[in-house]
């Protein structure tokens, strides 16, 4: 029998305040109002005093509404029937779809026993050159795309969404504009690669509450499906929103601030939700890809800031490109050894040269003279951003490495690159 509670001691914002016995941390209530019903999640226990944010927000509730609770916390259907489909950030279909309420799951599990992970050693190709060649992904692996407002993350998502080579996409949006989730849909539906996708869609219109279940619930899916055997990647946009929406149901429940307002337990947050990407043994995979807007492009933001402590390297996307300094995939050599010989001196000898063309650009910025080397490297910067950092190249890595080595033998003789002559005797484009 489940309980029901008449009495609402306390609404503030969002977040409705019953007296209550028997209820668990996270457990899943009802409030019935005369406008129909709503669900809640328990937030907090104090004693018998429970605090319960609603998802679609207090306005119509009164301190005489009902409240009963479920005994379970939130949960949401899993198996093949979820994919080509969209769903708001409980779970409800947004594309006229049926309600699916067979399989249920429960959300926001703890993260996989390590004794049951292995270690990740499997590259997952996008076609992009500035990750495949220098930050290759590793299933499994956790990273996130560190950009401004403004900068095209989202489209650099639904890229990797459509050409990563993985068995399914699970797209967590939080606070998308609705001209954005659009895109989403549109582009993976144009390019096939809807079929194999899950949508789990808040977009700013809708209460900042249900934000927050967003990765909860793109990762319990993702976490089946791996556990069934298929290489899932999740990608989550834009984790600042989800930290914002911590800090605003924060301040409703009058804790204490941390730094910028943000709650204390800002970085046991991100952590619960990043350390759910996962190489199984004998099974599937979860990798996650995520977004985080830094407010005036500062990365010692708190979001930023904790963020980089959990996760295995990041992308910066700034100008449009991913900047080749800065960005780092910690695991990258757990892969890049494996593709091809040259791999690795193409990305070291590439970056290197990267590196003495920008300093080049500054010295000719300030009015040095440019000289024969200088000019080299001009040249050679030139067709870089050309033809490898633009996120408007698409090609396989096998077709970039050559490419690397083309571009090399354009601008430089094989001694004035300082690769080994054995590499260059093999790899080396033969003039006719």
């Amino acid at each position: 029998m489940h309980k029901v509670y008449t009495k609402i001691i306390q609404i503030a914002g969002d977040v409705i305040m019953v007296e209550a016995e028997g209820v668990g941390y996270l457990e899943i209530a009802v409030v019935s109002t005369r406008h129909g019903v709503s669900l809640a999640q328990v937030i907090r226990l104090d004693g018998k005093r429970v605090s319960l944010q609603v998802f679609a927000g207090s306005k119509g509730i009164s301190t005489g509404d009902k409240v009963k609770f479920l005994g379970h916390p939130m949960m949401v259907a899993k198996g093949e029937d979820l994919l080509g489909r969209i769903f708001n950030g409980s779970g409800a279909p947004l594309d006229k779809g049926p309600v699916l309420s067979d399989q249920m799951v429960e959300i926001g599990g703890p993260a996989v026993n390590p004794v049951k992970r292995i270690i990740p050693n499997k590259m997952i190709r996008t076609g992009i050159p500035m990750i495949d060649v220098f930050n290759s992904i590793v299933e499994s692996q956790k990273l996130p795309i560190f950009s401004i407002a403004g900068e095209p993350y989202n489209e650099l998502l639904a890229r990797i969404a459509i050409q990563a080579e993985v068995d399914m996409i699970i797209l967590g949006g939080m606070g998308l504009k609705h001209d954005d989730y659009l895109f989403f849909r549109d582009a993976l539906d144009e390019q096939g690669a809807l079929a194999r996708s899950i949508f789990f869609i808040h977009t700013a219109s809708d209460p900042v509450v249900e934000c927050l279940l967003v990765p909860d619930i793109s990762l319990a899916v993702a976490e089946q499906f791996a556990l069934e055997g298929k290489r899932v990647l999740v990608l989550l946009t834009d984790m600042t929103n989800f930290c914002d929406a911590l800090k605003e149901i924060s301040i409703t429940m009058e804790r204490v601030p941390s730094n910028r307002g943000y709650p204390g337990d800002l970085y046991s947050q991100l952590a619960a939700r990043y350390e759910k990407a996962v190489d199984f043994e004998a099974a599937g995979s979860i990798t996650i890809l995520a977004a985080t807007t830094m407010p005036g492009d500062d990365v010692t933001h708190p979001v930023p800031d904790n963020t980089g402590y959990i996760t295995e390297g990041q992308f910066y996307l700034k100008g449009g490109v991913i900047e080749p300094f800065g960005s780092l995939s910690r695991l990258r050599q757990q892969v890049n050894g494996k593709t091809r010989d040259d791999h690795r001196t193409i990305m070291d000898t590439m970056i290197q040269l990267f590196a003495s063309y920008r300093e080049t650009v500054e010295k000719r910025a300030m009015g040095f003279q440019m000289s024969g080397w200088d000019k080299k490297l001009l040249k050679y910067g030139g067709i870089f951003e050309k033809e490898i950092m633009s996120l408007e190249v698409n090609i396989p890595l096998e077709k970039a490495l050559d490419r690397g080595w083309e571009i090399l033998a354009e601008c430089f003789t094989p001694a004035e690159t300082g690769i080994r002559k054995a590499m260059i005797e093999k790899h080396w484009p033969k003039t006719s």
